[in-house]
Order: C-alpha cells, then structure tokens, then sequence
C-alpha cells in the first residue's frame, strides 16, 4: 500500500521562492501548499491536514513570529523558520515561540530537503500531545501519556499499544483529519502490508472502551470519505 504523500505549507512573501521550493519538495515526493501572507497560511494549515510548515518571518500582514505562536498553539506540527535575520537574539526568540527549526536565506535546497525529513522524522517519533496530562469534557476522560493512563469517568481504561498510539496522535493533532493508511502506519508501523480497513477494527475497539456510546461517539469521529479526526475539547 503506497504511502500518502505528506503536506508541506510553504509561507514565503516572494512568490519566485514558493515556486522553486514548491518544485523542489514536490521533486522529493511531498504535496506543496503555498502562502504569501500569514492570513492565507492560516486559511491553509485550517483547511489542509499539514505535517510540516516552511515559515519566513518577514511577512507583509502577519510577523512569522506570531503566525509561528498561533501554529503552536493548534498543533506541534514541526515548524522550520526561513529567515534573512541573523541577529542570534531573533534567531533564539524564534526558537522559543515553538519552531523547531531554522535556516538562513539564502539556503540551498539540499540543506532545505534535508532539514525538512529531519523534522518529519523527530515529528513521526513524538506522538506526545501538546501536554502530556489532558482532560476532555469536564474530567469524562482524562489521559495521561507520562504514565500511560486512560481514565473513563474516573475508572482506569486499558487499551493496547496500538489504540494508546491512535489516541495519541489524534490528541497530538486535534482537529487533523487521519486517513486509515496514516492511522495504520501509526498504530501498526509501516511494514504493515494488509488492508486499510483493518484499522477500523482498531476504532472500534477504541470507541467501545472511552465513549459512552460507541455508534455516536464524542471523541473518535468519523470524517466520511476521508477517515478519522479527535472531537475532545
């Protein structure tokens, strides 16, 4: 079963930028979504299940750093900084407000490639949520990925690895639609080399043990056509 490319949003104000960045990382098996402007980039990260964002901070609406902060807040989807500022200070600021990384323009697209798999990769190997203790809909269900704990009402929930591993990346990314190929790839790894449907069964295993009714659920819902997204808040 053939991976699904991964979606890369590129932000830059210099649309001769975009474009090669764009043949570049398309050149290497990624999907592409441009921006020029901080509103269009958010319009597209809320639109689009994004597993990497390429950020130049010299916006012309909206500082990199803010849009940066607002990304965070969403999701820890790794965040690489293009940026022409050298100052270490803006540089460490950057850093602080949730990127994972940076790179000064100009850059070579070897080193671009490079430094965008490498945050895939950490990105694929860090399923912890945005915090490590959540609880959903006034203490219903709680989860604590430091210890590996899942409480319904209270009672202590026991899921496999693979449903922990689900539930993990759902929360990690609330809101991002998972199709089954990337939930079989989280949950089952990606040698995994048996129909897409079978992490349905997964599903609904998971549904059965957190939601008060598995065929109307709260947290784990159905996105038709496409798969499965987290509906805690």
């Amino acid at each position: 079963m053939p991976a699904k490319p991964k979606n890369i949003l590129a932000v830059d104000d210099e649309p001769k930028i975009l474009e090669v960045v764009r043949a570049f990382m398309e050149s290497r098996g990624f999907k592409v979504f441009t921006a020029e402007t901080g509103r269009q980039a958010l319009a597209v990260f809320e639109r689009e299940n994004i597993a990497l964002v390429l950020l130049d901070l010299m916006l012309p609406d909206i500082p990199g750093e803010e849009l940066c902060l607002a990304i965070r807040k969403r999701s820890r989807v790794p965040v690489i900084m293009l940026t022409a500022k050298v100052e270490e200070e803006s540089l460490l600021e950057g850093l602080k407000l949730g990127a994972d990384d940076y790179i000064r323009k100009p850059f070579s697209l070897k080193e671009l490639g490079a430094r965008a798999e490498a945050a895939l990769r950490r990105a694929a190997d860090d399923l912890l949520p945005l915090t490590a203790r959540n609880s959903f809909r006034d203490g219903d269900l709680t989860v604590d990925f430091e210890k590996n704990a899942v409480c319904k009402r209270g009672r202590p929930v026991s899921l496999t690895p693979g449903e922990l591993r689900i539930l993990a990346a759902l929360i990690k990314y609330p809101g991002k639609v998972f199709t089954r190929a990337e939930l079989i790839e989280i949950a089952l790894g990606d040698a995994f080399d048996g129909y897409d449907r079978a992490i349905d069964g997964h599903v609904k295993n998971l549904r059965r043990k957190i939601e008060d009714n598995s065929k109307n659920p709260d947290y784990i819902l159905t996105v038709y056509g496409l798969g499965y997204k987290f509906g805690g808040e």
